[in-house]
């Protein structure tokens, strides 16, 4: 007998009555063997059993461990265990013979998120578990059936497309500076995630509100220009790879079964930030089958500019009516401090997402408040961080447990100023991947080659232990006890040999009577997973670079407006992004959280910035705004089932609204074409146009475009000034209704348009002759 779906709640354990006797200590999630999100012993002992490894997990977390049949959506806030949470999940699963290694694919999406999952995998004793990002997957399958579904070998697959980009604009006699280069390419990479072709681009763009950085006609002559040099060529860019992929699957289903043949079990991590491509892919990947586990955050959305999109996540229920749905609220990165601050950031967003909105509950001890701090100018900020840093490492704070963050690239070159002023170590993150540099290429070949000469080598003669024997190795290649002065590449080697003697004491630690040979292993092992030691430096990182990291000391920098929310976040949606990339960094601290900004950028400059309005409420002396009260989401599990109520219960879930399709005004027929909808009517019906007011309402646009320094699209596209100059709008009202105007654009040019459309000069409000 099947039931409705049920809620099962977790709540805290509570404190025994007085005088009861204690429980024998367990490391149990209720006695404290529970660890953070990333936080695990460097070298443990892999699980003797399947229910081993089941061992400290939360309630929650256990539930996401054994529910190993179909569709599965952990809805994971940040610092919850979700990494450890899937990774338990797929080990316990081969571990119990209930799941074959070979047949699961887990997917995220970057090296690092992969190489992590792959170690953890590995410590486990879940061998043989492949653990890659989409493209990665992509691509293996891609070089495997290229020969078979087309012929001959794939093509030349190129690392940057910015170059293309400019040949292209080459071709079609266009001038691009650098930055116009990269927002183009921008453009090009979003309209192939959303499967846009060149001939759509523009309908596409308008249809999803997206600013165009030229006239959205050129970039689809580029976007097309772009396609036609890589045919040429013979080569193929980043999102071809998954693009090709999709193709080949759709076409070939002799190919997509035998895929789906090796494959049978999927997990994918970080699904809030899936695109369209990457979803479609995923479809065909699992055919019509339900052997799905997907993990994600709306709340920590912050790359829809690259496509992705939360609507996967938040429609999964809908899409899979028997779904375990697993909600981990538990936070056990962050002091209750950080998380009362996270939370409260979170409590004043709108939009969707926030209607799904985890609240965080710290299982950490008490810790200090956050500080907010306010500076007469940029230099003066980086210098009183550096300046606290330094106090905080003299402290005995590691360096590597600091983290500097900020919103764009470009603020980096002040800290790392500073940072070097003081003379404190860093590391710029999103440099090049820890095992690819040359200095960690050879220290290893070095450490290899001693190993096999052994007792013949005599660099090891004094050396009696394993420690002792990789610093000998090493100081051939650099290190010494004690670091270079100052900072830049001299600097940055050191570190990197430093890591890999920590990485040898701490292996020695772990394993006694390990030797030369078994470090040469690990490391060979490590390097295969992208599973990299520490490195002793501040790490200096954007936001965006930050996601799915975590430090005990983070520095939240420029967190004024016009950086945070950055300028150019002029929508709602926009500027809810910009609240959730704050929430992530908030999120990476675990104990110590400072927040700065400067009023002016420069010293002597006019101190005309202010504290970012996300503060509002939240720093010590500004006015608490109104709360979402009720949109929180619990801890929890709700059990799917392939009954009446379950369905009942999906198609309560929350829908997109069904738009009544577009007619032509004139001939009634319905519209597709995104200009068409823009005039309400076929492009070769007739037209009412006003000549007089469309060229009148051109003039105004131009001067509108060179007073704010800007493409004269940006103010009104051609088809919307058609659109109202063949309707004529009297007021307000049926301004809005015309597509292409919107509130924002209504607020800023509404009155000149309808002052236009009267016949009046908007100057000065006199009539025309």
């Amino acid at each position: 007998m099947t039931g409705p779906v049920t809620l099962v709640a977790f709540v805290r354990p509570q404190a025994l009555p007085c005088g009861q006797p204690a429980h024998p200590s367990r490391a149990t999630w209720q006695h404290g063997g529970v660890t953070a999100a990333t936080h695990s012993t460097l070298f443990p002992r892999v699980p003797d059993s399947a229910d081993a490894v089941l061992e400290g997990l939360d309630p929650e977390q256990r539930a996401v461990a054994t529910a190993l049949h179909g569709p599965v959506c952990v809805l994971a806030g940040a610092g919850t265990g979700k990494t450890r949470a899937i990774t338990h999940r797929i080990a316990y699963g081969v571990r119990a013979g209930i799941l074959q290694p070979s047949s699961v694919l887990a997917v995220t999406f970057t090296n690092r998120a992969a190489g992590e999952m792959r170690g953890r995998l590995r410590q486990l004793g879940a061998v043989g578990v492949q653990a890659r990002t989409f493209h990665s997957a992509a691509l293996r399958q891609l070089q495997y059936f290229w020969p078979k579904a087309v012929g001959g070998s794939l093509p030349r697959l190129v690392d940057r497309k910015i170059q293309l980009v400019a040949d292209a604009a080459a071709a079609c006699r266009i001038r691009l500076d650098r930055g116009e280069l990269r927002d183009v390419t921008a453009e090009i990479e979003w309209s192939k995630v959303t499967q846009t072709v060149p001939a759509d681009y523009t309908a596409a763009a308008a249809k999803s509100g997206r600013e165009a950085p030229r006239d959205p006609a050129e970039i689809a002559q580029l976007y097309a220009a772009y396609e036609d040099l890589k045919r040429e060529r013979s080569v193929i860019d980043f999102e071809d790879v998954l693009l090709l992929t999709v193709a080949v699957l759709q076409d070939r289903h002799d190919i997509a079964e035998q895929v789906r043949a090796q494959y049978q079990h999927f997990v994918v991590d970080e699904y809030q930030d899936v695109s369209p491509l990457q979803q479609r892919l995923l479809e065909l990947w699992l055919g019509d089958r339900e052997n799905l586990c997907v993990v994600g955050d709306a709340s920590q959305t912050i790359y829809s500019f690259t496509g992705a999109t939360p609507d996967h996540l938040l429609d999964f229920r809908v899409r899979h009516p028997g779904a375990t749905v697993v909600k981990l609220v538990r936070d056990y990165r962050s002091t209750p401090q950080v998380v009362r601050l996270a939370n409260g950031l979170l409590a004043q967003a709108k939009g969707r997402a926030a209607d799904h909105r985890l609240e965080l509950v710290s299982q950490r001890p008490a810790g200090p408040e956050p500080v907010f701090t306010e500076y007469t100018d940029e230099p003066a900020e980086a210098e009183g961080a550096a300046r606290r840093i330094r106090e905080l490492i003299d402290a005995g704070v590691p360096a590597s447990e600091i983290a500097v963050l900020f919103r764009t690239n470009s603020q980096s070159e002040t800290y790392e100023q500073a940072l070097a002023d003081a003379g404190v170590p860093y590391q710029l993150r999103g440099a090049e991947r820890f095992f690819d540099r040359p200095e960690v290429r050879n220290a290893i070949n070095a450490l290899r080659a001693a190993a096999r000469f052994g007792g013949n080598d005599s660099l090891l003669d004094d050396a009696p232990d394993l420690p002792s024997q990789v610093r000998a190795v090493l100081s051939g290649k650099g290190w010494t006890p004690q670091p270079p002065a100052g900072s830049g590449a001299v600097r940055e080697s050191w570190e990197s040999l430093a890591a890999l003697v920590h990485l040898a004491q701490d292996f020695a630690a772990a394993r006694a009577g390990a030797t030369l040979a078994d470090l040469v292993v690990e490391l060979d092992e490590r390097a295969g997973a992208q599973h990299a030691p520490t490195v002793q430096g501040v790490t200096l990182a954007s936001l965006h670079a930050a996601k799915g990291l975590e430090w005990d000391v983070v520095f939240l920098v420029g967190v004024a407006e016009g950086m945070m929310p950055i300028t150019y976040a002029k929508t709602d949606e926009q500027i809810e992004e910009e609240r959730r990339l704050l929430y992530v960094g908030v999120t990476r601290a675990r104990e110590h959280l400072h927040l700065s900004w400067a009023l002016s950028r420069s010293p002597g400059g006019r101190p005309n910035r202010r504290p970012s309005r996300f503060l509002t409420g939240l720093r010590p002396g500004s006015q608490a705004g109104a709360g979402r009260a009720g949109a929180a989401g619990a801890g929890g599990v709700e059990r799917g089932s392939w009954t009446a109520a379950a369905t009942a219960v999906a198609e309560q879930a929350p829908r997109r609204r069904q738009r009544t399709p577009a007619r032509c005004r004139v001939c009634g027929r319905t519209l597709t074409d995104g200009g068409e909808m823009k005039l309400m009517r076929c492009e070769d019906c007739p037209s009412d146009m006003d000549e007089g007011l469309y060229e009148r309402l051109r003039d105004w646009r131009g001067e509108q475009a060179r007073r704010s320094g800007q493409p004269a699209f940006c103010v009104f596209t051609d088809k919307t000034l058609i659109a109202i100059a063949e309707a004529v709008p009297d007021d307000e009202h049926e301004l809005a209704r015309i597509p292409g105007v919107g509130m924002r654009k209504l607020r800023r040019y509404g009155s000149d348009v309808l002052a236009l459309c009267a016949g009046r000069d908007p100057a000065d409000g006199q009539d025309q002759d």
